[in-house]
């Protein structure tokens, strides 16, 4: 590895010292630290485990380098390796960005008050860059797909709970439960544009300046194009309002005080990318349900030993007891619209 990464990226003075970054939960991340102090990231798959449609790292790839010459912020692309023969599987390197991660409610103290209405704004401006984007214009127009998002997205999800490790671990019921709302989401697909879909944006998935401006969007890992305001519902689905009774489809910071309430966040994406939002009820349900398939698979991961012991087995239990709570959420609002 050490020569590897010597021979690709400039700058870059061995030996090297690598320490496992905790945070994500399907692709490891190491922090790597050069002998001059450089330091840099690297993201590769589970050390086993893993499905044919998941942690492609190429794709992850291909997205950096597209967001790189844009308005949308991304940590520096600096080499990709798809010899699996070098470490095991693919792997790409990127620049470190120094930041705050708003993982969850402790996370948002880091900010300061003032901070956290700015970071709120600055995380829709960069969803809104990010939906402005031509994809044909950024190099990913072979990634436009005939077919439709909501479409793709629920064969792939209902396919991946269904698979044998996370269908074992898994029980009878949650996955009757997924189903059926599976089924209640397929009924009544709406319309769908198309654009750039990070797939996973939210503030834990950003590094955060102190003034709450956002220096890096990462894990690019479930991005495709597709209709922008899968992202919009996802994030309203992650942005818990204090009192709320559903649980956030994933942790955030949002119910620290300061940050601006879940109905702002989607009035100023309305505002600023001049997008309809009035069919947000089913894409927030439709993200709710992906949220508890992958819930299903992070749990069956760490269960199975597939991931890193970093501490987060009774994390990943709880999140898979949440999705069940998300799925119950998503059929209800199905269920009275009818569909």
């Amino acid at each position: 590895m050490t020569r590897w990464l010597a021979g690709h990226i400039d700058g870059l003075v061995p030996p090297v010292d690598f320490d496992l970054i905790s945070g994500g939960r399907s692709n490891l991340t190491y922090r790597l630290t050069d002998a001059v102090g450089g330091v840099y990231v690297l993201r590769r798959p589970p050390t086993g485990g893993v499905l044919a449609t998941a942690h492609d790292m190429s794709r992850e790839w291909r997205f950096i380098s597209a967001m790189a010459p844009t308005a949308v912020p991304v940590a520096a692309p600096l080499a990709y390796c798809a010899d699996a023969g070098v470490t095991g599987a693919e792997f790409y390197v990127m620049g470190n960005v120094d930041g705050q991660v708003l993982a969850d409610r402790d996370a948002g103290f880091a900010l300061a008050p003032e901070a956290r209405a700015t970071a709120g704004e600055k995380i829709v401006d960069v969803l809104v860059a990010l939906h402005a984007l031509d994809p044909g214009e950024v190099g990913l127009g072979d990634m436009v797909r005939r077919t439709g998002y909501v479409e793709r997205q629920l064969r792939r999800w209902h396919a991946q709970v269904h698979a044998s490790e996370t269908a074992e671990h898994t029980s009878p019921h949650s996955l009757t439960l997924l189903d059926e709302v599976h089924t209640l989401l397929a009924r009544r697909v709406p319309a769908q544009g198309n654009g750039v879909v990070h797939g996973d944006f939210r503030p834990g998935n950003m590094a955060f300046g102190p003034d709450g401006t956002v220096r890096a969007v990462f894990d690019w890992e479930l991005a495709t194009t597709g209709d922008p305001m899968a992202d919009l519902g996802w994030l309203a689905s992650t942005w818990q309002d204090p009192g709320d009774e559903v649980p956030p489809a994933t942790p955030g910071p949002s119910t620290a005080p300061g940050f601006p309430p879940r109905a702002e966040i989607v009035a100023r994406y309305a505002r600023a990318s001049g997008r309809d939002v009035s069919h947000l009820f089913y894409w927030v349900a439709f993200c709710r349900w992906r949220s508890a398939c992958i819930g299903a698979g992070v749990r069956a991961r760490y269960v199975s030993g597939r991931m890193a012991d970093d501490g987060y087995l009774q994390e990943a239990l709880k999140r898979g007891d949440d999705g069940i709570r998300l799925a119950e959420a998503a059929r209800e609002v199905l269920r009275e619209l009818h569909i």
